[in-house]
């Protein structure tokens, strides 16, 4: 692999706000009420400051593309494939309807390995947002990047078996079914142009996945809408979540929480119980 040193510290800045227009549209996304205050819920910071890439600077898989040039924020990895593998998010004070939003994003380590997946590079890029002046979420999110699949390479994820997910031992339990709608409108929220959530050939022939896939955040978003309902809106301090296995849309995906205060587990799981995304939170 290259030597990417150069690219570690980089910084990206961007500006937004959360105006009433996109608080509705996202309440609206998730069949919600809007709040009885200005303060929105956790998870809202996932659509503020999004990609400004123009779309001739895309990548076949909807990326910007990544380049040596100095402009260029994240290293030019050549493998084809990424992935947001992972997030660590700190929750420092709610985002308010109407905030002003500035947002710091900072290249912390690239990290190669090899795996059963092959070559693999990942990248964690840490994110300070604020809000009107105040820090609101620090957040390490690690990006992988893989190598590409070849056309007859086993589809992902299995057909689901013949057993079911049960809910007994945990706290809390909330089953949907992510359909087209849903990831289009998420996609549409985050300026996301992943082809793997809305081009059903290009998830299937291209990333040989089983169906268009749910994005990590949006199912990361639904945990953390559980915890609300839970324990109240904005009571988390933290939250982290690694994506195990692909979620696909049309197919029952069950939300399920457990414990209090500083020890609370929170994952997503399919219909069969394979478990799509492991999370855990502490209260603030």
């Amino acid at each position: 692999m290259a030597d990417w040193s150069d690219w570690i510290g980089r910084e990206q800045r961007g500006a937004d706000e959360l105006g009433a227009r996109l608080a509705a549209q996202w309440c609206a996304t998730f069949d919600r009420d809007a709040p009885a205050d200005s303060a929105m819920p956790q998870g809202i910071h996932l659509c503020l400051c999004t990609p400004e890439a123009r779309t001739g600077q895309l990548a076949p898989d909807g990326h910007p593309v990544r380049d040596d040039d100095l402009s260029s924020f994240l290293p030019p990895v050549p493998l084809p494939r990424r992935m947001w593998a992972s997030s660590a998010m700190q929750f420092h004070a709610p985002i308010a309807i109407g905030a002003r939003i500035e947002r710091t994003s900072r290249v912390a380590s690239i990290t190669p390995k090899s795996g059963s997946r092959g070559e693999m590079v990942f990248v964690d890029v840490d994110h300070e947002t604020h809000a009107d002046g105040t820090l609101a979420v620090s957040e390490r999110q690690s990006i992988v990047y893989l190598e590409g699949l070849a056309p007859d390479a086993p589809i992902s994820p299995p057909k689901p078996t013949g057993e079911t997910f049960d809910p007994s031992s945990w706290d809390a339990h909330r089953s949907l079914i992510p359909d087209e709608r849903l990831l289009f409108r998420y996609s549409a929220l985050t300026f996301n142009t992943h082809r793997i959530h809305y081009d059903a050939p290009f998830a299937r022939e291209v990333e040989r996945y089983r169906g268009l896939v749910v994005h990590g955040p949006l199912t990361a978003s639904l945990l953390l809408q559980l915890a609300g309902a839970h324990f109240g809106e904005n009571r988390l301090g933290t939250f982290t979540f690694r994506g195990v296995s692909p979620a696909i849309a049309g197919e029952t995906l069950n939300l399920a929480l457990r414990g209090t205060d500083g020890e609370i587990e929170i994952s997503a799981f399919a219909s069969d119980g394979r478990q799509v995304v492991k999370a855990g939170a502490a209260l603030g």
